[in-house]
């Protein structure tokens, strides 16, 4: 299956590779859709997703240096930014001694809409379902889970506990119900399909500034998603060809190799 990047996924892409300036300056209209034209998005397209990400709160207008009229990002953009960059960048391997946080919740009949909301969001966040109303992560999402029940208001329906798991069945065999292994097992192959050769030509013959950044948005843009997928397990709990380590080792290859010379190109507008 052909990868998908949507304007906005590519947008929010962008100014987490090259958008958060230490000073806060936000990035001018004119840049971000001449560097969306160099992924194939087109202007009326930039300005509709940036339209969308404004009325969501992540970008707020302001001027640049110079007077011209751009987007910077919010608080909760920056903060839903570094709260992505510890999964997206990271390269510790998980313990199994770290052990679970526990997401349990109960919604009343008449706030079903908010029962949904929370499903959706521990699902995005890696949550697998050990039960129903009964959602389990790997520790280390404490916090992040903590700061996005809290910035949807939904933290009154749910307690969090930590904690080990004691069995009956095995906890490999656990995971193996709380989590679709064989589908995000699926999303690795794809992302892998794609960008390992990438990463194989740019070692083998590199190209250029404008080239690194296209390369790197792209693998970033498909990426990103992968982490939020999976919640990144012990390896003993996983299958032996479990194909993870190797995607995020062509990631992390591939940032090494294409982030700093894209910044070269994005700077030179």
């Amino acid at each position: 299956m052909a990868e998908q990047h949507t304007p906005r996924s590519l947008i929010v892409s962008l100014y987490g590779a090259y958008g958060r300036a230490p000073d806060g300056a936000p990035m001018p209209v004119a840049g971000v859709i001449r560097l969306l034209a160099a992924v194939g998005v087109d202007a009326p397209s930039v300005r509709s997703s940036v339209s969308r990400l404004k009325r969501r709160g992540l970008l707020l207008p302001a001027r640049t240096a110079d007077g011209a009229a751009g987007y910077a990002l919010s608080e909760d953009a920056r903060r839903l930014l570094d709260d992505g960059d510890r999964r997206i960048y990271a390269r510790t391997e998980p313990k199994l001694s770290e052990g679970w946080v526990l997401a349990v919740f109960s919604v009343p009949e008449a706030e079903r809409h908010k029962r949904h909301l929370l499903r959706s969001r521990l699902a995005r966040l890696g949550f697998g379902t050990a039960a129903p109303g009964v959602w389990i992560a790997p520790a280390r999402l404490y916090e992040e889970t903590r700061n996005t029940l809290e910035r949807l208001g939904l933290s009154p329906y749910v307690d969090l506990f930590r904690g080990d798991h004691l069995g009956y069945a095995a906890t490999a065999e656990a995971v193996a119900r709380w989590w679709d292994l064989p589908s995000i097992a699926h999303l690795h192959e794809e992302f892998l399909a794609v960008h390992e050769p990438v990463l194989h030509a740019w070692r083998t013959a590199p190209g250029g500034a404008e080239d690194a950044y296209r390369a790197y948005l792209l693998a970033l843009d498909s990426w990103r998603r992968l982490p939020y997928a999976d919640p990144v397990l012990p390896a003993e709990l996983l299958p032996d060809d479990w194909p993870g380590r190797r995607s995020a080792e062509v990631f992390a290859a591939l940032h090494e190799l294409l982030r700093d010379r894209g910044a070269e190109y994005v700077t030179g507008f």
